[in-house]
């Protein structure tokens, strides 16, 4: 009597495997490459990048399941890249020491059912200034903030509280109507020019991820920093893009991420119920963060950021 053979196991379900893996490994080290020409979808990838390390542990459990060797080392190799581009967000220790000046940033929401308690929790950081974005009615915040910051400067949309004097001017960032101010604040380290901005929003339809008008207030913000005089600048505000869209690099450069410097973890900030990416930013030039953090919800769809400077 003929013993039966035994079953081959089937090997495609690794090389599947490999492949997706491969295939996420390279839009995390490439994005830059994918092409915005149909839909912006290179800044679309770019926004909720950090999300494409969910990949590991579903590939990894299919790989386990199926006794995968060839896809288990795939995942593996998937799981040192995702660290080689994102693994320093997540270093203990950075930042420490004393500072010079807390501020917050938020954006408060033009439909926020409780202004006045997010007014009041915004005052409970104890922060030196405090920047506020989609504002729909400034008198609600002021009410509760002047009694703190006795200095402040309002701006079509925008607006910024101070415990230090300060003297403040619009910003045309070409979209119709005033949703940017610079101020220079003299707090006791010397004068600052603080940038507050809510740029244009970005779109998602059928023509896919519609960012013109956002990239194009993008592009006025930059050219008004980069002819700032001042030494020691700061850019609080919602900028409707994370630091990973190519399309910020224009405001970016030069300007160091409060919460790169000094955060932990990747400080997604929107939508505030399950944050999926952080377009609200604290960026800095001439001075450094000891400490940066998300603050927790309030009445409005962002949650508020927060950074500890020293001058």
């Amino acid at each position: 009597m003929t013993e039966p053979q035994p079953t081959k196991r089937r090997s495609w379900p690794g090389w599947v495997i490999a492949a997706l893996a491969a295939m996420a490994a390279v839009l995390m080290i490439g994005h830059r490459y994918v092409p915005n020409r149909l839909g912006n979808i290179g800044s679309f990838l770019e926004t909720f990048l950090p999300w494409l390390g969910l990949a590991v542990p579903l590939l990894l459990a299919v790989a386990l399941l199926t006794r995968s060797k060839v896809g288990t080392a795939a995942v593996a190799l998937l799981a040192v890249v995702w660290l080689g581009q994102f693994g320093q967000l997540l270093l203990p220790g950075k930042g420490g020491g004393d500072h010079d000046l807390r501020v917050v940033s938020h954006n408060v929401g033009a439909s926020n059912p409780d202004p006045a308690g997010t007014a009041a929790a915004l005052a409970e950081t104890g922060a030196d200034l405090i920047a506020l974005q989609e504002l729909s009615d400034a008198s609600a915040y002021r009410q509760v903030l002047s009694k703190t910051y006795p200095h402040s400067a309002t701006r079509g949309t925008v607006a910024l509280w101070s415990k230090h004097p300060l003297t403040s001017s619009s910003v045309d960032i070409g979209i119709g109507w005033t949703r940017a101010l610079r101020a220079q604040v003299q707090t006791p380290g010397g004068p600052v020019a603080v940038y507050v901005a809510h740029l244009a929003s970005v779109r998602v339809g059928s023509e896919g991820f519609s960012s013109e008008q956002r990239n194009t207030t993008i592009t006025e913000l930059a050219d008004s920093i980069a002819g700032e005089r001042l030494p020691k600048v700061l850019v609080l505000g919602d900028f409707n893009g994370t630091a990973y869209d190519r399309e910020l690099a224009p405001l970016t450069y030069g300007l160091t991420s409060a919460h790169a410097q000094a955060g932990f973890g990747f400080g997604f900030t929107w939508p505030s119920a399950f944050p999926l990416a952080r377009i609200d930013h604290v960026l800095i030039k001439g001075m450094t963060a000891t400490d940066a953090a998300v603050l927790g919800r309030t009445g409005s769809d962002h949650r508020p950021v927060q950074a500890d400077l020293k001058l």
